[in-house]
C-alpha cells in the first residue's frame, strides 16, 4: 500500500487496520522529511484486539518503508490464463477475471466472436483470432491455467489433449458435464494420453458450492477455483514480534488469545 501526504493507493484490507496504518505512515513520512537520516524500513506488530478495539484476535506485523518513486509496485499475475472460446460463457469469465491481477490470453477461431469493447481492469488482456487455436497450446508459460470452453466439442477435445501432453500445467477446466468428460477420457487414452494427466482436468469446471447454468454464475464459479489454485504471491513474510497475549481488548475484555489467535 501507498500513502503519501494526501491520497493512497491500495490497501492491505480496510478496517481500523487501515485507518491506524495510513495514520502511521502520514506521521512517519512528516518526521522523515524533516530528518531523512531517519528514513528506513521498520516493523511494527499490532494485536488485532487490545491496540485497536477488535476482537479478532492474532496479530499481524507492518512494514513501514520510504519509496522514492512514489508509486505502488505491482504485484506479479496470480497466474496466466489461457481461455479458448468467446462465447457467452468464456465473456462472462474475462468481465470477472478482469478485476484480478492475472493474464489472460483469450483466443478464438471465429470471425466477430470477441465484443466491441473489453472489460477493463487489474488483468492483462489479449485477444487473438486463430485459425488453428490448438497450436496456441505451445506459446503458454510452464504452469499456466488453460480454460477450455469453444463452440465445437471436437475442438476442445484437440485442446485439452495438446494441454495434456505437454504435463506442465498449472490449471487445465473444460466446460460440461461428466458425461462429457467420460466420453473424452475414453477417447484421450485411445490416444495414449497419460492417464496421470487426465486425472488433473477439471470437468465440470468450477467449485461445487456455486451451482447454476447462468454465465455469470459459472464465472464466478471458475473465477473462485483459479483463485484457490493459485494464490496471490505478492506477500512478504516480515520478522515475527513477540506480544503479550493476555492484554486485553478495550472493547470485549478479551485478549489475544481468543479465538482465530
Amino acid at each position: 500500500m501507498m500513502v503519501t501526504a494526501h491520497a493512497t493507493d491500495g490497501t492491505i484490507g480496510g478496517g481500523a487496520l487501515e485507518h491506524a496504518a495510513i495514520a502511521r505512515a502520514r506521521a512517519l513520512l512528516g518526521e522523515w522529511i524533516a530528518h531523512p537520516d531517519l528514513a528506513r524500513e521498520m516493523h511494527e506488530l499490532h494485536a488485532l484486539g487490545p491496540q485497536l478495539g477488535q476482537c479478532c484476535g492474532g496479530s499481524v506485523t507492518l512494514a513501514y518503508a520510504p519509496s522514492d518513486s512514489g508509486k505502488l509496485e505491482a504485484p506479479p499475475p496470480m497466474f496466466h490464463l489461457q481461455l479458448h472460446g468467446a462465447g457467452h460463457v468464456g465473456r462472462a469469465v474475462v468481465a470477472v477475471l478482469a478485476t484480478l491481477g492475472c493474464t489472460i490470453d483469450w483466443i478464438d477461431s471465429r470471425l466477430d466472436a470477441f465484443p466491441a469493447s473489453l472489460p477493463g481492469g487489474k488483468a492483462q488482456l489479449a485477444c487473438r483470432r486463430l485459425a488453428d487455436p490448438v497450436a496456441a497450446i505451445a506459446d503458454a508459460p510452464p504452469g499456466a491455467a488453460f480454460l477450455i470452453m469453444t463452440h465445437a466439442h471436437p475442438l476442445d477435445a484437440a485442446l485439452c489433449a495438446a494441454v495434456m501432453r505437454r504435463g506442465d500445467f498449472g490449471y487445465l477446466g473444460l466446460i460440461g458435464s461428466e458425461t462429457k468428460r467420460a466420453r473424452f477420457t475414453r477417447q484421450w487414452r485411445r490416444q495414449d494420453i497419460p492417464p496421470a494427466a487426465i486425472a488433473r482436468l477439471c470437468c465440470p469446471i468450477g467449485i461445487p458450492a456455486i451451482q447454476g447454468k447462468q454465465p455469470e454464475l459459472i464465472a464466478l464459479a471458475v473465477a473462485a477455483e483459479l483463485a484457490s489454485r493459485f494464490p496471490a504471491r505478492h506477500m512478504r513474510q516480515l520478522p515475527r514480534i513477540p506480544i503479550d497475549l493476555d492484554a486485553e481488548c478495550s472493547a470485549c475484555r478479551a485478549s489475544a488469545r481468543c479465538a482465530g489467535s
